[in-house]
């Protein structure tokens, strides 16, 4: 049995949860919930604020913790040992980007380093040691997978950081990281990645990836869970606790072992962290050609995640509301605006007579539908423009009216997306933007070719789906 939050652990609600009736309705987390609070349970909550004082405290900030609505409130938990942490480092042929990671980690962390058969491993030793750092040759190349479980198996303290060699450390990510673990349901946290250079590189690659990479997770903390706002977490740095994790990575795995790992510590009930309030910078590919490989690269491993883990891995997950909501606009005929809105009406209905009786009823179920609606269509653009795209291009030759769709997929996208500070032009962000997208999707067809399976492209209909704001309504005691 998990033992509980400890005394004094803090939690806050964050910035997606939304409260209603002077706090006794909390809308949030990943999947959306409606929780309706006891007064007992709201007397617990200070300036949207949690500290677990007794029994009653711990049930209510493992709950809003366990659903996303709250998040850890690092500032006022106290630092843990340094010590207590071994860094492992799978590396291949990188002597320089081995150096300046090795510079930035805290000279009080013992650093394994995991020499995955490298062409020159005198220069990769003749580092590692410059930097007191113990040394793993392995003979034969494994991939990342089986280097980071080679260094796990010397790892004898409670935690293990498992960073790669093209990463640099900012002061305080791997502190503040550590802190999750005063949660004793943390199995893993992972810190926000950001580029190694500068906005204001010369090429224009390199000023897509500095806002727009495919590792940087974005601004705000969650909860890491199949389906949710952050659904996985990439390889490139993470903490995790070391009696969790048991044998590591798949080895097999030489893509997606990252998302494998994240995905069964969740099935396994663990909670898992994204944690923007630490960054790591990350040498992202520069080249055009390298770039649109690696996108490629990461697209190959949708296949082998989908014979895992099934569902987790669907491109979309829609309900059958807003399946009939985004069918109906696709279709542009006459009926399509009122068979969308009646779709969208019905589930304002079922909704309001879901929640409990609250002045904000109705409006909670109109909030509800809209985000779903809104869920819904991006979804559906995603598709079109990312792992459908082969289909929706030839399709488009003799429809006219999926060309509108793509159209207008490409024009909203662009418009949400684009971002004046990212040193591009629109014209230039969007032909990036449409490269990713491309390089992507064709990565996931040459997989699902490959593997003989269409399970990566199939999307979900699902009547609780994980991905569209949902209602679950109980009452929340402390």
């Amino acid at each position: 049995m998990t033992p509980p939050l400890p005394e004094g652990f803090t939690a806050r609600l964050n910035h997606h949860a939304r409260q209603y009736d002077g706090g006794r309705i909390l809308v949030g987390g990943s999947p959306t919930r409606v929780l309706r609070l006891t007064d007992s349970a709201r007397r617990l909550l200070h300036a949207e604020t949690i500290e677990v004082r007794g029994p009653a405290g711990q049930v209510l900030a493992d709950r809003l913790l366990d659903t996303g609505i709250a998040d850890p409130a690092l500032d006022s938990l106290p630092d843990i040992e340094l010590g207590l942490l071994t860094v492992v480092v799978p590396v291949r042929d990188r002597p320089r980007q081995l150096d300046r990671l090795l510079n930035s980690i805290d000279p009080d962390i013992h650093v394994v380093v995991v020499d995955d058969a490298s062409s020159a491993p005198q220069s990769i030793a003749a580092t590692a040691r410059r930097h007191g750092a113990e040394v793993i040759l392995l003979p034969v190349n494994l991939g990342p997978a089986g280097a980071r479980n080679h260094g796990l198996r010397r790892v004898t303290t409670p935690y293990v950081a498992f960073i790669d060699s093209d990463v640099v450390l900012e002061p305080g990510a791997v502190p503040t990281l550590l802190k999750h673990f005063h949660d004793p349901q943390v199995a893993l946290a992972a810190p926000r990645i950001a580029s190694l250079t500068q906005a204001t590189g010369d090429g224009w690659i390199s000023r897509y990836e500095h806002h727009r990479s495919s590792l940087d997770l974005g601004p705000h903390p969650g909860l890491v869970r199949p389906g949710a706002r952050v659904a996985w977490l990439p390889g490139a740095c993470m903490v995790a606790r070391t009696s969790a994790i048991g044998n590591g990575f798949d080895p097999s795995m030489r893509v997606g072992e990252d998302v494998d790992l994240v995905w069964r510590l969740a099935d396994d009930g663990w909670r898992l962290r994204y944690e923007p309030a630490a960054v790591v910078r990350h040498e992202h590919r520069s080249t055009l050609s390298s770039w649109l490989a690696r996108k490629a690269y990461y697209g190959t491993g949708a296949d082998l995640l989908a014979h895992r883990h099934h569902d987790h891995v669907a491109p979309a997950v829609f309900t059958p509301w807003s399946a009939s909501f985004v069918l109906a606009l696709l279709a542009q005929r006459r009926w399509s605006a009122p068979i969308a809105f009646t779709a969208a009406a019905a589930t304002v209905v079922a909704l309001h007579r879901k929640l409990p009786p609250s002045p904000s009823r109705l409006r909670i179920s109109l909030t509800l539908t809209a985000h779903g609606a809104l869920a819904a269509c991006l979804q559906t653009s995603g598709l079109l423009l990312r792992h459908w795209w082969p289909a929706a291009v030839v399709g488009s030759l003799v429809s006219t009216r999926l060309r509108r769709a793509l159209l207008a997929s490409v024009l909203v996208d662009t418009v949400l997306e684009y971002r004046p500070r990212a040193g591009l032009d629109p014209v230039r962000f969007a032909i990036a933007r449409r490269l990713d997208d491309l390089a992507y999707g064709a990565g996931v067809w040459h997989g699902a070719l490959r593997g003989r399976s269409l399970r990566a492209l199939k999307p979900v209909l699902n009547g609780r789906t994980p991905r569209q704001p949902g209602s679950l309504i109980r009452p929340v005691d402390g």
